[in-house]
């Protein structure tokens, strides 16, 4: 819009204009004749000539007349060092002039020194260049002579006008320099950064070019080009990007998720095994995050992985065959009580050594004295506790003597090989199988002949040759990308219930009276209650179920570790032959024995789902399921089991990858509230599988299987049947099957 107080170019034109040419210029009529407009355009033009921008001159002047002026604006030291800055020029030279002013005396006149507003550091850095002798003091130094304005604000402008480079700017100016010969130590020294970053900026420029487009466009932010530079597969980065990009989640961790989720990361079990190296000389690829904590990052080549695994494994299991055993068996891991229903042989630790009992002497008294010498310091120097944790190992690593068999024995025994969750090779030995444990009377074995000949030779050999078996998981099919929400798999069931049931022995060998309690209700109802039970007047038998299907690491969980090393804690109290187990039972006090009554009652829980038949054709019947569990929420509920505090959390491996989308969801909105569940309602299943387990974590979410469950119930709910299945169960009527059982009855002729 025009402004109405503004004056017209034309008016401004003709009011410069002298009285006679303005006269001359005007008709009677008051309008301008052609030859006016003429002259008048002759003298716009001869303004704009005269308003064109003259700049100020250079000139090269020596040093020693230059001076810093007290107009500088810059007073906060920040960027680049003076030092850094020197270093620079004399690489470079001097890239930009100094803008410098004359200086005058009293009386005005130029007194051949000039002092520098603009460009102080430039100045300090030449400066400090003079002082070490790596330039003369007179060395010309380019200079802009200003004149008009103001020193300071000549200052301010330079500074404050000045913009540094797009950050993908530097990305590629820094691939430039790499790809023309310099090296990353080179580029880092020259431009006064450390080579880390050299590596960082370099990484980020290997990006695809598409999404250097994005991020050039402000389309993603840095971080989220730092995520995609974690692989080199230009490919993939704008395929993740495509997808992150369309579905709104595009979090920088997402798409490293997504970026890593078909590789291994390097603190895996398998690579610590093998050691990172191996397989990057076998000519396997690591991913690396420059910019995040990645744990040593990722194996991209899976299958090599597992084929090195293998041949190590296999290695050491020849090893190992030269001392004799029959069988082998070898795994990555093993499922928690593979070693069920074999006997384990008695091992008579090696004899220590003259020279091992005098290094333990050595080693035990370096111990003592340090601890004496040190025992009032309120805290150890390194070298102190090093030393001692020296100590501790070497005389850890002598009392692990290797344990010696009787080669009769090891003739029909077998070793389990596998690799325990630090990385180290687990090697168990002296397990036989039941077909192979042949009595030494047995009436087909000739007295003073060796039992381990019948089998396992092969004919016409002296030596038995060991069968080495390597196992190979077998990974399950994903279950359909299902909508409808379906009752759990049976199978996902039986998993989270094997949790459970150790978790509930764990918890019940750590209370004796409730265990103490829980088996004397077994005697209860095997003496007052006909169906109760099977077994027959006094008879009461341990029986330890076992576990037809388990997840993944069941046996490195809490609850396996805690079961385990109690029991060999007791074994090793408990004497060798049972002829002597019951002298030896009296001799404990009272509370060893409630304790050791209290691990073995552990034993019998069974608080395991398993699928019945409708027709109650088979081992099991749904009431007989059904009453399990609820007798299991009782005890429970006695010991007060916390699955949470048992060490169980939501994965995609132990639930969210087997349940269907709405389970998933519903997990997450009891757990972190709608909002959260919106976040991912959108995803596909195995995308939405993998950001539950993380919004589920630290949550104390469990599914209802694995809940404690309120027994708080009615009088009306006590009488009669054992109510429906829960939810989780329950699917129309096929597992309802309670009809055909009689009610338990008290029978106290029993």
């Amino acid at each position: 819009m025009t402004d109405p107080h503004a004056v017209p170019a034309s008016f401004l034109s003709w009011c410069c204009a002298s009285e006679s040419e303005r006269c001359a210029g005007l008709s009677v009529t008051g309008r301008r004749s052609k030859e006016s407009l003429s002259v008048a355009r002759r003298g716009e033009a001869d303004m704009a000539s005269a308003q064109k921008i003259k700049l100020s001159p250079s000139r090269d002047i020596p040093f020693n007349k230059l001076i810093l002026s007290q107009s500088n604006v810059r007073r906060v030291k920040a960027g680049v060092s003076i030092e850094q800055m020197a270093e620079s020029i004399a690489q470079r030279t001097l890239l930009q002039s100094l803008s410098v002013r004359a200086v005058v005396d009293a009386d005005g006149q130029e007194t051949g020194m000039f002092e520098v507003p603009a460009g102080g550091r430039r100045y300090r850095a030449l400066e400090l260049l003079v002082k070490q002798k790596r330039m003369a003091k007179t060395q010309p130094v380019p200079c802009i002579i200003r004149n008009g304005g103001l020193a300071e604000d000549d200052s301010l402008a330079e500074n404050d006008e000045r913009v540094g480079l797009h950050p993908l700017d530097q990305f590629r100016a820094f691939k430039l320099l790499h790809d023309g010969g310099m090296s990353e130590e080179d580029i880092a020294a020259r431009h006064f950064v450390s080579p880390a970053i050299v590596k960082q900026r370099l990484r980020l420029a290997s990006v695809s070019p598409k999404l250097h487009d994005v991020y050039a466009d402000d389309g993603m932010t840095l971080e989220q080009l730092m995520a995609f530079s974690v692989t080199a597969d230009q490919a993939r980065q704008e395929q993740v990007w495509d997808n992150v990009n369309r579905s709104g989640n595009d979090e920088p961790y997402q798409i490293r998720r997504m970026l890593t989720e078909n590789t291994v990361r390097v603190s895996d079990r398998r690579v610590r095994f093998i050691a990172l190296d191996a397989y990057e000389q076998a000519g396997g690829a690591v991913m690396r995050d420059l910019f995040a904590h990645d744990d040593g990052g990722w194996l991209q080549d899976v299958p090599l992985l597992d084929r090195l695994v293998t041949e190590k494994l296999k290695v050491e299991a020849e090893t190992i065959a030269k001392e004799g055993w029959k069988w082998i068996s070898v795994a990555v891991d093993f499922a928690y009580g593979h070693a069920t229903g074999l006997r384990e042989l008695d091992g008579k630790p090696a004899d220590l050594t003259t020279e091992e009992q005098v290094t333990i002497d050595a080693l035990n008294a370096e111990q003592a004295k340090l601890e004496a010498d040190y025992q009032d310091a309120d805290e150890l120097s390194d070298e102190v506790d090093q030393r001692l944790g020296e100590i501790e190992s070497a005389l850890a690593a002598l009392e692990d003597r290797p344990v010696l068999y009787d080669p009769t024995e090891i003739a029909r025994a077998g070793v389990f090989i596998s690799i325990d969750s630090e990385g180290r090779l687990s090697v168990d030995r002296g397990y036989v199988r039941a077909e192979d444990d042949v009595p030494a009377t047995a009436p087909d074995v000739e007295e003073g002949a060796d039992p381990s000949s019948i089998e396992g030779q092969e004919a016409g050999a002296s030596v038995q040759r060991t069968v080495i078996a390597v196992a190979s998981g077998t990974a399950e099919a994903e279950e359909d990308d299902e909508d409808a929400t379906k009752p759990l798999p049976d199978r996902l069931i039986i998993e989270l219930t094997a949790h459970r049931t150790l978790a509930l022995r764990d918890a019940l060998a750590e209370n004796p009276a409730i265990a103490f309690q829980a088996v004397l209700h077994n005697f209860v109802l095997t003496a007052f209650y006909r169906f109760a039970s099977s077994g027959s007047c006094l008879e009461i038998g341990l029986h330890t179920p076992t576990f037809p299907a388990q997840a993944p690491g069941l046996r490195e969980s809490a609850s396996a570790k805690a079961v385990e090393a109690r029991h060999e804690s007791w074994k090793a109290r408990l004497p060798k032959s049972e002829k002597d187990l019951w002298d030896a039972l009296t001799a404990l006090d009272g509370g060893s024995q409630v304790s050791l009554f209290a691990h073995c009652a552990s034993f019998a829980v069974n608080a395991l789902y398993e699928p019945a038949s409708r027709y109650n054709q088979g081992r099991v019947s749904a009431h007989g399921v059904r009453t399990r569990l609820d007798q299991a929420e009782v005890l429970a509920g006695a010991v007060g089991l916390d699955m949470v505090q048992a060490g169980w959390r939501p994965t995609v491996d132990n639930y969210l990858g087997r349940v269907t989308k709405p389970r998933i969801l519903e997990a997450v909105r009891e757990a972190r509230g709608e909002s959260s569940a919106q976040l991912i309602d959108h995803l596909k299943k195995a995308d939405m599988a993998r950001e539950a387990e993380r919004l589920l974590d630290g949550s104390g979410w469990l599914p209802e299987p694995l809940r404690l469950v309120d027994l708080t119930v009615s009088p009306a709910e006590e009488v009669g049947e054992a109510g429906s299945l829960p939810e989780f169960l329950a699917d129309d009527e096929d597992r309802e099957n309670a009809g055909d059982d009689d009610p338990q009855k008290p029978d106290a002729a029993e």
